[in-house]
C-alpha cells in the first residue's frame, strides 16, 4: 500500500484544509489543558501535517509504514530546513525513545487497522508514550461515510496530468470499504499506470470509545468534523480526543 502511489499523494491531497485541522489541535490542546511540546504524528504519510504543525511551534516526530512516503517528507523537511524524526514502522508496533506531550493521526489513518485486536495495539501503544495527561487526537470516516458516501461508487478525476478512477465497494458484513485506484499520470507524450487497493473499517462511536478505554484511556470528547459540536447520524469525520490518566 502506498507504493507507486505516494508520489502522486500530495497532487490528489492539494485541497486538503491541513492548517484547518492544525488549528483545531491547538484549539483541542487549549481546551483540555493539553501542551504543545513534543507531538508525534502517527500515519504522517508525506508529512503534510506533520511540517504544518512544526511551523507551528510543535516539536514533531512522525511515524509511517511505508518507506516511500516517508521519504516524501523527509524530502520536503529537507527543502524547508526542517529538523523532524521520521521513522519508519507500523502503527501497530510503533517504538519512540521517551514520551510525547501529544499524539495526533490525520485524515482516517485508524479506519485502515482493520482489526479490533490490532487497533486495541495501537491504542495501547499510544498510551504508553503519552506524557502523563498527554491527549491523543483523531478522526475517523465515519460508518455512514464508508457505507453511503463512499461505499458502492466511482469517483474519475482527469487533472492536466493525473487521471484517476477510484471504484469502492462496501461489504456490510464485514464493515470493510475497498477501494480500487488506479491512475495514469502525463510524463511529456506517455502516460504511466498505477494500481492501487486500499482497505478501511468502518467503527463506530461506541467501539472506538470501547476499545480506547480498554487501553486505559480517557475518552474526553467525540465531536463532529472540526468542531466542538457532538456527532450526529449523518457526520462524515468523527474526532475523538482521549487522555492518558496519570495517576
Amino acid at each position: 500500500m502506498y507504493q507507486d502511489f505516494a508520489y502522486l499523494y500530495d497532487a490528489l491531497q492539494k485541497d486538503v484544509p491541513y492548517g484547518d485541522f492544525a488549528d483545531y489541535y491547538v484549539k483541542i490542546i487549549e481546551k483540555f489543558g493539553g501542551e504543545k511540546g513534543l507531538c508525534l504524528d502517527l500515519g504522517c504519510g508525506t508529512g503534510n501535517m506533520t511540517l504544518c504543525l512544526d511551523s507551528m511551534g510543535f516539536e514533531m516526530i512522525g511515524v509511517d509504514s511505508s518507506v516511500d512516503m516517508l521519504n516524501v517528507a523527509r524530502e520536503k523537511a529537507y527543502d524547508d530546513e526542517r529538523n523532524i524524526l521520521f521513522l519508519n514502522q507500523d502503527m501497530t508496533a510503533f517504538e519512540l525513545y521517551g514520551t510525547v506531550a501529544t499524539v495526533v493521526s490525520t485524515l482516517d489513518c485508524v479506519n485502515y487497522i482493520t482489526d479490533e485486536e490490532a487497533l486495541l495495539k495501537v491504542f495501547e501503544l499510544v498510551n504508553n508514550y503519552l506524557d502523563p495527561k498527554g491527549l491523543f487526537i483523531f478522526d475517523i470516516n465515519s460508518a455512514y461515510k464508508l457505507e453511503h458516501i463512499l461505499g458502492n461508487n466511482t469517483y474519475v478525476s482527469d487533472d492536466e496530468d493525473i487521471f484517476y478512477s477510484w471504484q469502492n465497494s462496501y461489504d456490510k458484513k464485514k464493515k470493510i470499504c475497498t477501494f480500487d485506484l488506479t491512475f495514469f499520470e502525463k510524463d511529456e507524450d506517455v502516460y504511466y499506470r498505477y494500481d492501487e487497493t486500499h482497505y478501511e473499517r468502518a467503527y463506530s462511536v461506541e467501539e472506538i470509545t470501547n476499545l480506547l478505554e480498554q487501553a486505559g484511556l480517557e475518552v474526553v470528547g467525540v465531536f463532529d468534523n472540526l468542531s466542538f459540536d457532538a456527532p450526529h447520524d449523518k457526520s462524515e469525520r468523527i474526532f475523538f480526543v482521549a487522555r492518558e490518566k496519570g495517576k
